[in-house]
């Protein structure tokens, strides 16, 4: 019992701590928020701050969980530093390079211009949704079920949306045009392709990383284990062999070896000048050991596969994150620069490979893939908040836009104050309800390993980051579990029970979304108005 209280004593603590984190950035966001919006609709703004906040919340707990997912089930990152490189890059993810998606979810799917709404039924329709995203996120999340924010946003939008339509134009049909069906079409499709595509990605990449280095260091350990097996037998054999000779013939052998004990040890030994059959077997033993290239696979296809995969990452930056930022960098500058942070790592891996010898492979190859998929887990990290962290900024910014000036602009400014108070909010969700979806998409799904969980990552990331920068809110949790399952499919352990409830909360996300918005618009329009 006082071991219980022991281990449970730091563990509240910590949530104690975390919970207070949030309780104090919210409070100072609401005292800034109120003057920020002139004071208008005070309640509201309290209203859709909640809201906002639950929803970044109930992303950390689902849609970060997610991506983090293999990276802990592979025993990479521990949980709080898990928490770490989310805290700085999903944030910078938003800051960077979320703007497209932020812009596709507010005015790429519904046609608002057609209604002759006030603004204050644009902040219902955007409450509503956040609110309804945020409930089915929180419901799937203690269930363990991995589902797209992007999704239950967007569901959120259409269904509140709809609805305020026909109430406005007592037009079912015209309730329907409102919604661009081309949008939503195309959308549909990806929701398809993103599962496919992340699965193939992976399955493609994986099957060369198990084919060029897993299973040759198996095949190297099986053979090392086979010759010191034979080493060891040889060394019994001879010593039982010697026992039974004369004490003559002991000496003269003892001499041999002796002589043979000089030699041997020269890094010019020359086999031929060997005198003791023993030393001759010996040589024969280790000469075959010394023929097998242990390191091959580290020293040649790791340092290429990190290299690519550092290319893929910086790409994503420079032609999505800090083409953002007007560096004035041509297509040629950008290509040249990814080409030199690709020969950086590859030289730095090929170097490090190098310091590995005579040390365990297993270990070895375990490490390299370990600090890969730290840095895979980065751009992943920042991918994702590029595209699923704008799913609660984007309707709240609107939000805070509509009760500051009173009209529905096409665009708003993102307070940096907003993206701190939603990073946050985003972090402490990962802390407190993150565990069970960790544990579907780390565990559950198929057995994560460094290697794997590498693959897996930058495999999603690279299919994320092209979704982002054709500026479609593509779903990042069907594309890494389809990367996950492409692993268990190489490795043949994918766990499709496991995969079914997933699917069917896919499937359901948006339309249930769209309901519980409904429902939340009513009650919006009969409390307020």
């Amino acid at each position: 019992m006082a071991q219980t209280n022991s281990v449970a004593r730091p563990m509240y603590k910590t949530n104690f701590t975390f919970a207070m984190m949030l309780v104090v950035m919210v409070s100072y966001f609401i005292y800034w928020g109120i003057g920020y919006t002139n004071h208008n609709h005070t309640v509201l703004f309290l209203l859709a701050t909640f809201f906002g906040v639950f929803m970044a919340f109930n992303i950390g707990g689902n849609d970060v969980a997610n991506s983090f997912g293999t990276s802990v089930g592979a025993k990479t990152l521990t949980i709080p530093q898990a928490l770490i490189v989310a805290a700085i890059f999903e944030v910078s993810g938003a800051v960077i390079a979320g703007g497209a998606v932020t812009e596709t979810i507010r005015s790429g799917i519904v046609r608002m211009e057609m209604l002759p709404m006030e603004p204050l039924q644009f902040v219902y329709v955007m409450m509503s949704a956040l609110l309804a995203a945020a409930l089915w996120l929180l419901f799937a999340t203690k269930k363990g079920l991995p589902v797209s924010t992007t999704h239950a946003i967007i569901g959120g939008i259409v269904g509140s949306s709809m609805v305020l339509g026909y109430l406005l134009t007592e037009d079912a049909s015209g309730s329907l045009a409102l919604v661009k069906w081309d949008k939503m079409g195309s959308i549909a499709i990806s929701w398809v392709l993103s599962p496919a595509l992340g699965g193939l990605v992976s399955y493609v990449m994986f099957y060369f990383v198990k084919k060029q280095v897993l299973d040759y260091n198996d095949s190297v350990e099986k053979e090392l284990k086979k010759i010191k097996a034979e080493k060891r037998a040889f060394k019994e054999k001879y010593r039982a062999d010697f026992a039974k000779q004369s004490e003559q013939e002991q000496a003269q052998i003892a001499g041999a070896m002796a002589r043979d004990a000089e030699i041997y040890n020269e890094p010019d030994c020359d086999p031929n000048e060997l005198e003791s059959d023993y030393y001759k077997e010996l040589y024969r033993i280790n000469n075959q050991k010394d023929a097998i290239d242990t390191y091959k696979a580290l020293q040649s296809w790791v340092p290429l596969i990190s290299a690519v995969g550092g290319m893929v990452i910086s790409s994503m930056l420079i032609f999505k994150g800090l083409k953002n930022l007007d560096l004035g960098m041509s297509d040629l500058a950008s290509y040249l620069t990814i080409m030199m942070i690709g020969a950086g790592i590859w030289l730095a891996t090929f170097i490090y490979a190098k310091t590995l010898r005579r040390k365990d492979l297993a270990k070895s190859t375990f490490l390299m893939f370990s600090w890969m998929q730290v840095f895979s887990a980065c751009g992943f990290a920042f991918s994702h908040g590029a595209n699923d962290i704008a799913n609660a900024i984007g309707p709240f910014v609107a939000i805070m836009d509509v009760l500051r000036t009173g009209e529905i602009g096409s665009s708003a400014a993102i307070p940096p104050i907003v993206l701190l108070t939603f990073g946050i909010a985003l972090i402490v969700g990962l802390w407190f309800i993150g565990k069970e979806v960790i544990a579907t998409v780390g565990t559950n799904l198929a057995e994560m390993h460094p290697s794997s969980g590498f693959t897996a990552e930058l495999s999603a990331a690279s299919v994320v980051m092209m979704a982002s920068l054709l500026g479609l809110p593509v779903s990042s949790t069907h594309i890494l579990v389809g990367a996950v399952l492409g692993i268990g499919l190489v490795n043949r352990n994918a766990n499709w029970k496991t995969m079914k409830p997933i699917a069917m909360a896919w499937v359901i996300t948006l339309p249930a979304a769209a309901f519980l918005s409904i429902i939340c618009f009513f009650i919006l329009r009969a409390i307020f108005g």
